[in-house]
């Protein structure tokens, strides 16, 4: 059992990290359109990292008395221009995207990293949170403020453009009731960096999950 800290210091260095990040960007609505050619794929962890990574989180039973409410978790703020956090994912994991003035993405392509599915109409795709935010609340969260719940809900870090049907699949699922499709061991070493930079924890069986996963990843490589 390791000790767990308050994640409040961590979260107001990444939130002015974030506000420092999104300063530089450049205005994406001056023009009637835009178009943004090649972009990353989405975020994905460090195998060798999420080993230590995870040996270090607490591994403590869910909070199941916390409260949930999505309301209490702010999110797609306006992050630069006319840009909010969802339409920034958009661009910045799809290829060839097209926003229209108000920086709303009209076309493009897109691949689903948790199912591998291509995806051309923007409107068929949704916006995960890789550890949920019901998941978090349950991982000691209990104590966030607001201004903490809203830094995380609209961190890039943690958003995963996916087909609906794949974030339907997963729900507020932790890795020990659902994995990807592709890419088990890029996700579920993001898992592990997510809850280690919020310094949140696990519970038993989805430290196991997670352990039996990196156990046949190779670092830095796809399963």
């Amino acid at each position: 059992m390791h000790r767990h800290t308050t994640a409040a210091p961590a979260i107001t260095i990444l939130l002015a990290a974030t506000l420092a990040s999104t300063a530089a960007c450049r205005p994406l609505a001056e023009a009637a359109s835009a178009t943004h050619p090649a972009s990353p794929s989405a975020p994905s962890g460090n195998v060798g990292a999420a080993r230590g990574e995870l040996a270090a989180l607490a591994v403590k039973p869910e909070d199941t008395g916390a409260h949930y409410d999505r309301d209490d978790w702010p999110h797609w703020d306006t992050t630069h221009g006319a840009c909010d956090a969802r339409e920034d994912a958009l661009i910045a994991q799809g290829r060839d995207v097209r926003t229209d003035a108000r920086c709303h993405p009209v076309s493009g392509t897109w691949v689903s990293p948790y199912d591998g599915v291509t995806v051309t109409d923007p409107g068929k795709l949704d916006i995960d949170h890789l550890v949920p935010l019901a998941e978090v609340a349950r991982s000691g969260a209990r104590g966030w403020s607001r201004a903490q719940r809203e830094h995380y809900a609209n961190d890039p870090a943690v958003l995963v453009v996916v087909t609906a049907h794949a974030n339907r699949a997963k729900g507020d699922q932790d890795p020990a009731k659902w994995l990807p499709e592709r890419d088990r061991c890029g996700y579920v070493a993001h898992w592990i960096e997510v809850k280690t930079r919020y310094q949140l924890t696990v519970d038993q069986a989805e430290h196991d999950a997670l352990a039996a996963v990196l156990a046949h990843c190779p670092d830095g490589g796809e399963r």
